[in-house]
């Protein structure tokens, strides 16, 4: 951390006399004028809200060139992913806290996971998405106690605001992977999308269809096992909608079908291969309503069902006579060799928006949560059930402060929750160009089915569940920083700096350990006590054609491991990772083009273990750089051509490096984190009709 301050304190200090040179000469101009709704008893704009909220606009996705949410994140400050390439799952974590403890959202609507990874960020069609509002840091009350990182809002497409509108969209992607690709079909990364949207006064609807095709990447895998799994996805659903000035309310639907491949390589005996597939079918659907009863009051309803479904089947394939012979013997399907595993969601909502007054208002809502899950992987037929009371209210004594309580009261059909779960939440305008947010919230997490039930076995995994688990208590706090922007001639500039700290008890974590037969086996535990803390600097500036975005962040990780730990030196209590992420768009308005850098610094990732011998165990995963070039050009008034280079700095397998107690050191595991540099061109078809 020492070596830390003095770059801190420099930029600090750069940051504040920028406060004071532009609040001596400047003028203000649109200062916090986006809108947002995360977490808001309406929309708002930024500037007004009590959260520090993140928005990634439609621009910014398009210039990505995503194919799937993680595409459009990675480069995002203090977001980081982590994927089973087995599995195709992602751990999102948002200020070095992950898994249950961040909350993905689709317009307010808690996406269902079956585990504490996230399947569902990379099962939401990218094209319909409008805009993405990051809420950091406790939302516990709003969205449930385990919003304790913070929430991803997916926020989609509901067509243009007024008078008649179609349009129809198409889009074809093709991208290399690695140094293979075959256009259309098999190695690379194919995507084709249309979209259709309509809407008049009154009545909106849309649809749309998606194919995305991963060919997947051997890397070192011997033929015709892959390192990353070919993966194949069809999505599409649609929406409905009715609007009047008392009245809006939807529908939407959204299905997914996902195939997964995990081939073993060919034995050279016997010319045979071991080959399972994973088939996902997802249904998604929510009801959503808002009521403008009169101008103080306003009901907000949702309904959603999720329906989750993964089917497992096994074959061996023999490629001298081309035969898949299926591998279904009683061994076999209580191996989870074949498997079927559902997994229902039900969840409803209502808030009431109450302006009491012009300083007064007040938010009581009731949630209810169902989850339910069985198959030949899990004990039983479980399920958990949520229900909860919770109240939030905005104070505002001055034009100045906006002080946001808020309780929340669950009972929980498996755990005891705390009687009342509080959250407090500020905002304090200090000038024209500063705002000072504070914020603390009580925690409460309830294992997860998976955590509790789940057992899962196979050549790349051996994890059981364990019913045994404590239920998580939390403390968070948040300290943040605002300068709103501020202008001269073309020059912008706004500057954030975070303070955050978590503390847990009974964190809920995965280890391995030796069962009784000896196999090495991976479990879920509560961990003691668990820690995290940290500090984030964040700039945004804009200059004629040119938008970018500067930011870092330095977090610590603690854990019971480090309370004897000597790998440091006794004062080194949390281990520290830094982030540097740049965000860079120029538009060449004569060319009708665009050209944008992403870049990010990932600093090494600490992890304190205990080892074989009963030893502290610290690996660090190496330090990588990852940066994405795109160009887009209009090329005629309905098609736009987009090109570029993903992963400029080739990043693919990551090492690790591990130091026991006595300070002896040794190579870790390798991580496959990418497959490489790669291409990629888009064409857009774009059109519209009033």
């Amino acid at each position: 951390m020492l070596k830390f301050k003095p770059l801190f304190l420099l930029l600090l200090l750069f940051n504040f006399a920028n406060f004071k040179i532009f609040a001596q000469q400047d003028t203000i101009k649109g200062v916090g004028s986006e809108v947002v709704v995360t977490g808001q008893y309406s929309p708002q704009p930024l500037r007004s809200s009590v959260y520090k909220v993140k928005t990634i606009t439609a621009e910014r996705i398009k210039m990505r060139a995503a194919t799937d949410i993680v595409g459009v994140l990675n480069s995002e400050l203090g977001i980081r992913f982590s994927t089973d390439n087995s599995l195709g799952e992602t751990d999102t974590k948002i200020l070095g806290l992950g898994g249950t403890r961040v909350k993905i959202l689709i317009d307010g609507v808690p996406m269902a996971d079956r585990d504490a990874t996230k399947q569902s960020i990379n099962q939401i069609d990218i094209n319909s998405i409008e805009k993405i509002e990051i809420v950091e840091g406790p939302m516990s009350v709003i969205y449930g106690t385990d919003a304790l990182a913070g929430v991803i809002n997916i926020i989609t497409k509901k067509g243009s605001k007024n008078g008649n509108h179609l349009s129809v969209g198409l889009k074809i992607q093709e991208e290399g992977i690695g140094n293979t690709y075959v256009p259309f079909t098999k190695n690379g990364i194919h995507n084709q999308n249309l979209s259709v949207n309509w809407n008049n006064n009154k009545y909106r609807a849309s649809a749309y269809l998606t194919r995305n095709d991963f060919g997947g990447f051997a890397d070192t895998a011997a033929y015709p096992a892959k390192v990353f799994r070919p993966k194949k996805q069809w999505m599409t659903g649609g929406t409905v909608g009715y609007k009047n000035s008392i009245f809006d309310i939807w529908y939407r639907v959204d299905f997914l079908h996902e195939e997964l491949l995990s081939a073993s390589p060919m034995s050279l005996t016997t010319y045979k291969s071991f080959r399972q597939y994973y088939f996902t079918k997802r249904y998604t659907h929510q009801l959503q309503s808002i009521w403008n009863i009169n101008k103080e009051l306003k009901l907000n309803s949702a309904v959603s069902f999720q329906d989750y479904n993964r089917t497992t089947e096994s074959y061996t394939l023999d490629y001298r006579t081309g035969i898949n012979s299926p591998n279904k013997t009683k061994q076999d399907i209580e191996s989870g060799y074949w498997d079927v595993t559902p997994f229902q969601s039900l969840f409803v909502r209502t808030a009431l928006s109450w302006i009491v007054s012009s300083k007064v208002s007040l938010q009581p809502g009731l949630e209810f949560k169902q989850d339910k899950t069985s198959g030949e992987r899990v004990s039983g037929s479980p399920s958990i059930s949520d229900f909860s009371f919770f109240i939030s209210s905005e104070i505002k004594p001055t034009s100045k402060i906006n002080i946001r309580p808020g309780l929340r009261l669950s009972k929980n059909s498996v755990y005891d929750a705390p009687p009342i779960i509080p959250s407090i939440n500020t905002k304090f305008t200090l000038n024209k160009l500063l705002d000072l947010r504070l914020s603390y919230a009580r925690g409460f997490r309830a294992p997860i089915l998976r955590e509790l039930y789940f057992n899962f076995y196979d050549a790349n995994h051996n994890i059981k569940g364990n019913t045994n688990l404590k239920a998580e208590t939390s403390n968070s706090f948040m300290t943040t920083i605002t300068c709103n922007a501020i202008t001269k001639n073309h020059f912008s500039y706004a500057s954030t700096i975070t303070g955050f700290y978590n503390s847990y008890k009974d964190f809920i974590d995965l280890y391995d350990y030796i069962d009784n037969n000896g196999v090495a086996t991976f479990s879920y535990f509560n961990r003691d006590n668990f820690k995290t803390k940290g500090i984030t600097f964040e700039n945004n500036l804009s200059y004629k054609n040119l938008v970018a975005g500067i930011g870092l962040s330095y977090i610590g990780y603690y854990n019971r491991f480090q309370e004897n730990n000597t790998l440091q030196g006794n004062t080194a209590k949390f281990a520290w990772s830094p982030e540097i992420s740049t965000n860079i768009t120029y538009h060449l308005k004569k060319l009708k083009g665009s050209i944008g850098m992403y870049y990010k610094f990932t600093g090494q990732i600490p992890t304190f273990s205990l080892g074989t011998n009963n030893d502290i165990v610290l690996s660090k995963r190496n330090a990588f750089h990852w940066a994405d070039l795109t160009a887009t050009k209009q090329l005629f008034k309905l098609i736009t051509l987009q090109a570029g280079i993903k992963n400029l700095f080739d990043v693919g397998r990551l090492g690790s490096t591990s130091t026991i107690a006595g300070n002896q050191h040794g190579a870790g595991s390798v991580i496959n984190y990418a497959y490489g540099r790669s291409y990629f061109i888009t064409i857009n078809f774009q059109w519209s009709k009033k």
